[in-house]
């Protein structure tokens, strides 16, 4: 007889968790063995893409304009019949590409990929009478809930806790089950007040992933940690969740105050909050790394939050397949990676994670650009910046959740000035991205293609958050109440994105 859901989610429980982090941390040896053989080198650079989507109505069977873009859950059909894959929350979907050589027919690929993955999925949901939106929040619940509800919403069977609206994979339930897991889950943000008795309150974000494969593993912690010091200015390029759906907001705080605290990139925030208990800092901003074992062992030794089974298969990263299990919930801002389904196919990579999804496929792809271009061009040029403290560099992550364009950015140019001037900081940290273009085979034509759309932020001191504050400001001026004022401005960026989304860029609302 066919297993129940909890029955499923109670085998995940009942995986010994001793013996998966033994197995875990002899996968570590495995791995280690394997750097030193060369297993990981490639010829190459390789760049990859992930991209997440959220659902809402578009309105053509609206009863009221109550319904109009609300949240919808995504028919689990749908999203193969799209190619897509779930994430937390029924009303996700993420779309992931091909990784590509870093030149400009990889990057043209990818840019193609997204846009023809996209369009097809649009057709596909438009006939259910929903659209996929690109946006780091959502802030309408579904027609005749609230977000709080819809977050909060859970029942237990058979003693086993399981979220009504989160898609159907065991790990996703099973963290709130574990005898390690938090008592509840709870967002720490200002003047929000959201508590859960699962993980679901995380599905409230969605992000875009540029991956970026070294060519040679051993170089991975100069890439890495690069990578932690271009993560603070790029966040705050591309912030964009300054607001929560408002019923999330506690009772008896002014519009006013809500608006002046709001900062302009909560995705972190909820992440971090949400997945983090009693200092075991699972989602975090990861420190320096001196060595590519070191970034093995950070794996092997991360605490262990889901022990799922293993299932033994034939790919050549299935010698180590606890250790890459036990990285699915290795969860850093910026993440080393160690897999290949062949022994020729192995690679070693940096997942950027800290950029939230953005107004426009252009812009996302600006993004993947730019990270592939500084990873080309920083360690190459020796960028003086990688001698910026780790504890600025931290702090220049923190300061971006808070204040995007506005937040003092430390920066050392690469004649080694320090500075807080943006335009100083981004002339430099843009014009290396695109010289790692350029180096890679783009003509400068091309190569300033995808910066634009960087460099239109920084000369008009514009982000998405910025967009979303004034929209909310203009309503509020109008005599909105703060639900109806954020509800206006969601309405709007899903408006202007239905013009822009495939080709267009965020300067096109200008």
């Amino acid at each position: 007889m066919e297993k129940t859901f909890a029955e499923r989610v109670s085998e995940v429980l009942d995986v010994d968790t001793d013996e998966f982090r033994a197995q875990a941390a002899a996968d570590g040896e495995v791995v280690k063995e394997e750097l030193a053989a060369g297993t990981f080198d490639n010829h190459q650079s390789i760049v990859g893409f992930e991209y997440e989507f959220y659902a809402v109505a578009d309105g053509r069977w609206a009863e009221s304009t109550d319904d109009v873009n609300a949240l919808m859950r995504v028919p689990r059909r749908l999203l193969e019949l799209m190619g897509f894959e779930k994430e937390l929350g029924l009303h996700n979907a993420e779309m992931s590409t091909s990784p590509q050589p870093l030149g400009p027919y990889g990057i043209r690929a990818q840019e193609s990929e997204v846009q023809a993955r996209l369009a097809a999925a649009l057709d596909c949901t438009a006939a259910e009478g929903m659209r996929l939106v690109s946006d780091a929040m959502w802030t309408i619940p579904p027609t005749g809930e609230t977000a709080r509800s819809y977050l909060a919403d859970s029942v237990v069977d058979d003693d086993v806790r399981i979220a009504t609206n989160m898609s159907d994979s065991p790990r996703y339930h099973a963290m709130a089950n574990t005898e390690e897991s938090a008592d509840f889950f709870a967002v720490d943000a200002p003047n929000v007040d959201l508590r859960a008795d699962t993980a679901m309150p995380e599905s409230l974000i969605t992000s875009i992933q540029p991956h970026y494969q070294v060519a040679h593993a051993d170089d991975l912690p100069v890439y890495h940690n690069y990578a932690l010091r271009v993560a603070g200015p790029l966040l705050a390029l591309g912030v964009n969740s300054p607001f929560f759906p408002p019923d999330l907001y506690e009772e008896g705080v002014d519009a006013e105050t809500i608006l002046a605290d709001a900062w302009d990139e909560h995705r972190i925030a909820v992440f971090e909050s949400v997945l983090n208990d009693d200092g075991d800092d699972k989602v975090a901003f990861p420190e320096d790394l001196d060595s590519v074992e070191e970034a093995v062992d950070r794996v092997v030794v991360d605490s262990t939050l889901v022990p799922m089974p293993v299932e033994p298969g034939g790919r050549f990263d299935d010698a180590f397949a606890t250790l890459r299990t036990k990285h699915g919930t290795y969860w850093r801002w910026v993440r080393p990676v160690f897999d290949g389904p062949t022994r020729s196919a192995a690679n070693a990579r940096i997942e950027f994670r800290p950029i939230p999804a953005q107004p426009t496929v252009r812009d996302s792809i600006a993004f993947q650009a730019a990270f592939a271009g500084l990873m080309e061009a920083l360690p190459r040029r020796e960028h003086p910046v990688i001698s910026l403290d780790w504890e600025l560099a931290r702090e220049n992550f923190t300061a971006a959740t808070r204040m995007g364009l506005d937040s003092g950015q430390r920066w050392i140019t690469n004649d080694g000035q320090e500075t807080t001037n943006p335009i100083e900081l981004y002339d430099d940290l843009l014009a290396h991205a695109r010289h790692g273009l350029e180096v890679s085979g783009f003509s400068e034509t091309e190569a300033e293609r995808y910066i634009v759309p960087l460099r239109w932020r920084v000369d008009a001191m514009e982000t998405p958050a910025t967009w979303k504050r004034r929209e909310v400001r203009k309503r509020l001026d109008d005599g909105a109440s703060l639900a109806e004022a954020i509800t206006g401005m969601q309405r709007a960026y899903i408006e202007a994105q239905e013009e822009t989304l495939l080709e267009g860029t965020f300067a096109d609302w200008a």
